[in-house]
């Protein structure tokens, strides 16, 4: 490894991965940004990963081995970010690739605008037919490419809006300790990512986005996301979320709405992603948690359209039948809407003055 501070460290989480790895450590041994320490997690694989990971190591001394018994995906992360010692920390999933000039893309971009923060695009990536598939974005307005702007005020939709992609990222170092910036280790939980991302989002002061394709992601069968179970692992990671905003950071541009939008998105997300049983379990939980939200003004209806602004109050008051039937309307007449874009968003206003004075109808409903 060379003896100066690498660029960038890149953590890769490995569990019994043994059919993936060599594409995903071939894509970052090769890269044309040389200056990498490749720091490989194995969370207590049992298939030939470590094997995997040790043979890749005698070849390229750049590449870290941190072998653990299982302990779950954030206390795995948490590990290769405690052991990083690079500018920057990147991560790829032990499953997905990266192109070759992935790292040298986001490392330049960080240094030519002396960013804390830099993110591209990805590709969905099908593991059974080979085929690939474009990735919705990030829903930052163009002009804003390539510029370094302070998400929490200049753009806070893209806190909670689109896929999480937090490996299509780097992160400089410097940033993620002084916030204490780490990954939720509740036993059992999944979609950790939810909340590293508004972590990240919110401490950046200095964060540049570019349109490249750098990752390709691999949807397949063990995608935690196709799992009808771990019904409230996002409660689980938006708590954490919670505690770390209380604690770092004073809510002084009205980031506690930003915070709550970010839930109310994965909340919607996973109530989408359940069926049954525990979609009317979670849909409980919902309501609970989000009625004092909706009761205290905690959301900022600036980024609600009418068919969200719905969804809300359909969930959190099921009982009150004009918020589900307004809510129908809008699907059905969904095509066919007048609309007007703000900022880059679709905003819907059949019923706008019939929302504007819900308070008559319904009370606080």
């Amino acid at each position: 490894m060379p003896s100066a501070r690498p660029h960038v460290s890149i953590l890769v989480p490995c569990y019994n991965v043994e059919k993936f790895l060599p594409q995903c450590l071939d894509s970052i041994v090769n890269q044309t940004l040389h200056d990498l320490e490749i720091i490989c997690i194995n969370d207590g694989s049992t298939d030939g990963t470590l094997d995997i990971i040790k043979s890749y190591a005698n070849r390229d001394d750049r590449i870290v081995i941190v072998d653990k018994p299982n302990g779950g995906y954030g206390q795995s992360m948490n590990r290769g970010l405690d052991v990083a010692t690079g500018e920057f920390i990147g991560i790829v999933e032990s499953d997905d690739y990266v192109e070759p000039d992935a790292f040298q893309k986001l490392y330049d971009t960080a240094v030519r605008h002396n960013a804390d923060m830099v993110k591209a695009e990805f590709v969905f990536f099908d593991s059974d037919t080979g085929t690939e598939t474009p990735s919705w974005g990030i829903g930052l307005h163009k002009k804003l490419y390539d510029t370094p702007i302070r998400p929490a005020s200049d753009a806070p939709q893209i806190i909670w809006s689109g896929h999480p992609s937090i490996w299509t990222c780097i992160y400089k170092t410097e940033m993620l300790r002084k916030y204490d910036i780490r990954f939720a280790e509740t036993p059992g939980a999944s979609f950790q990512d939810m909340g590293f991302k508004p972590k990240t989002m919110i401490a950046s002061q200095r964060f540049v986005y570019i349109p490249d394709v750098i990752l390709h992601y691999r949807k397949h069968a063990n995608n935690s996301d196709k799992n009808n179970g771990k019904i409230f692992a996002v409660c689980d990671v938006h708590d954490d979320t919670d505690r770390w905003f209380a604690e770092y950071m004073p809510d002084t541009i009205g980031l506690r709405r930003i915070v709550n939008m970010s839930r109310f998105a994965n909340y919607v997300w996973n109530l989408r992603r359940l069926s049954d049983e525990p979609q009317l379990q979670f849909r409980n939980r919902f309501a609970t948690e989000f009625i004092p939200i909706i009761q205290s003004d905690g959301l900022d209806r600036t980024y609600l359209d009418d068919k969200l602004f719905l969804k809300l109050y359909s969930v959190a008051y099921p009982h009150n039948l004009l918020w589900g039937m307004l809510r129908g309307l809008t699907t059905i007449a969904g095509p066919l809407y007048k609309n007007r874009i703000v900022d880059g968003y679709k905003t819907y206003y059949i019923f706008s003055k019939l929302l504007i004075y819900r308070h008559k109808l319904t009370g606080a409903e």
